[in-house]
């Protein structure tokens, strides 16, 4: 939610990830600044994101003109139809209600953080590539996270080499 305009870069479709907003006991927290020093990085964004970006930046400045008085510019990307910032927990209730509404599994919308992750995984990205796309300050935050799913991922490996030489004849003596 701490998504600034000036920190998506169209030209080189990247964004820097360096705000942050919390909200805590009722009071808002706008940042300049991250959780840790890991989570400020700059990073490559789909075409396709980015156009929707770029749509969504289009429509915020129609919405300014509009209201040329009342419009609340703070520069951040998610904001209601006046400028105001849409606040956390409003995406996380709303996200429970889309899944609700769409029949789907009902989980934290922090959560896609970590699906995320997984598919990476499942994808073949190494744990490393994975750590630095998540902006984990530490491996062993990854590996705790997601060493499971390298165990599976690994387990399909070794059971692909099996097949492999079944198929070329060999066999084990026991």
């Amino acid at each position: 939610m701490g998504l600034k305009w000036k920190s998506i870069d169209f030209d080189n479709n990247t964004l820097t990830i360096q705000h942050t907003v919390v909200r805590v006991d009722k009071i808002l927290h706008k940042k300049d600044s991250t959780k840790n020093k890991s989570s400020y990085r700059t990073m490559p964004i789909p075409k396709i994101i980015n156009d929707m970006l770029y749509m969504l930046k289009s429509r915020q400045e129609e919405n300014r003109a509009l209201q040329p008085n009342d419009y609340i510019d703070e520069g951040y990307v998610f904001t209601h139809i006046d400028g105001n910032l849409i606040l956390p927990n409003y995406v996380t209730k709303h996200f429970k209600w889309l899944l609700e509404k769409n029949s789907l599994p009902v989980i934290r919308f922090h959560d896609l953080r970590h699906s995320s992750g997984s598919y990476l995984l499942f994808l073949g990205f190494s744990m490393k590539e994975i750590q630095a796309w998540l902006g984990h300050g530490d491996i062993g935050t990854t590996m705790n996270i997601y060493a499971h799913l390298d165990v599976s991922a690994k387990q399909n490996i070794a059971e692909s080499l099996n097949n492999k030489f079944i198929e070329m004849g060999i066999k084990s003596n026991v």
